[in-house]
């Protein structure tokens, strides 16, 4: 993997997005086939996470792709309080248990395990390879793919316009991820509301209409993309500050 990575960081990531999207959606089948909810996906994440980690520990590419503390002021990034906001989406209609407390577990594992993985393959692999050349370009590519790679979810049986929904709400997110990631040099903050996510929504009430998945998800783009903005807006409000204080 090691050549491949130095030969082209491009194909570097994409070979992990498309085994990771591959192994998921297999691993979750064969879970439901077996009856027990991420039986199979638990250990396959785990494995998953290991490998990247291995890699990037190996190869001394921890700075690079953000596993490393948060390099900026705080006040600029509104303390990461809209990240409370984008966590707690899945809490919104209230809390329930849905499955036993073995599956729960095995849930937020596995959901912890994606929430760092996709951040490291999308965000991390993938936005580095491609914003050498082009950085709106990796941004835009980087979250679109982020979003689309949620179609997947179809072939778990989901419904055709909450999958819609989700790919646009994801796309947003991933927008915001990357923006954080690129202004404060750390995935962190990324990794963390993520695997929230991901890992609370077990706990979900699943009993909302659709005019409140389009409201949710309304509301989910809104707060991303604002939030981003925002951030694009004060840190080069810092930049501008700091190159005249050079001067």
């Amino acid at each position: 993997m090691y050549r491949l990575y130095k030969k082209n960081e491009l194909n570097f990531s994409l070979v992990w997005i498309i085994a990771y999207v591959v192994l998921l959606s297999l691993a979750d089948s064969i879970s439901d086939s077996l009856g027990t909810l991420k039986i199979i996906t638990a250990p396959m994440c785990i494995i998953f996470t290991l490998l990247i980690l291995g890699f990037i520990k190996k190869y001394s590419l921890r700075e690079q792709y953000g596993l490393c503390c948060f390099k900026g002021d705080l006040k600029k990034y509104l303390y990461f309080i809209p990240l409370i906001l984008i966590t707690s989406v899945n809490l919104w209609n209230g809390i329930t248990m849905n499955v036993s407390i073995a599956e729960t577990a095995l849930f937020i594992l596995s959901m912890a395990c994606v929430g760092f993985i996709e951040e490291v393959i999308f965000r991390g692999f993938l936005f580095k390879a491609m914003c050498k050349d082009n950085i709106k370009f990796a941004v835009f590519i980087s979250s679109i793919m982020f979003g689309m790679g949620h179609i997947v979810n179809l072939l778990n049986g989901k419904d055709l316009i909450t999958t819609l929904l989700q790919i646009c709400y994801a796309a947003a997110i991933g927008f915001l991820f990357t923006i954080i990631f690129y202004k404060g040099k750390s995935l962190l903050p990324c990794i963390i509301t993520h695997g929230a996510v991901n890992s609370l929504s077990i706990f979900a009430v699943n009993n909302s209409s659709l005019m409140c998945d389009v409201i949710t998800a309304a509301i989910l783009c809104i707060v991303s993309i604002t939030y981003a903005l925002w951030i694009l807006r004060e840190t080069k409000k810092l930049e501008k500050k700091e190159s005249r204080d050079r001067r």
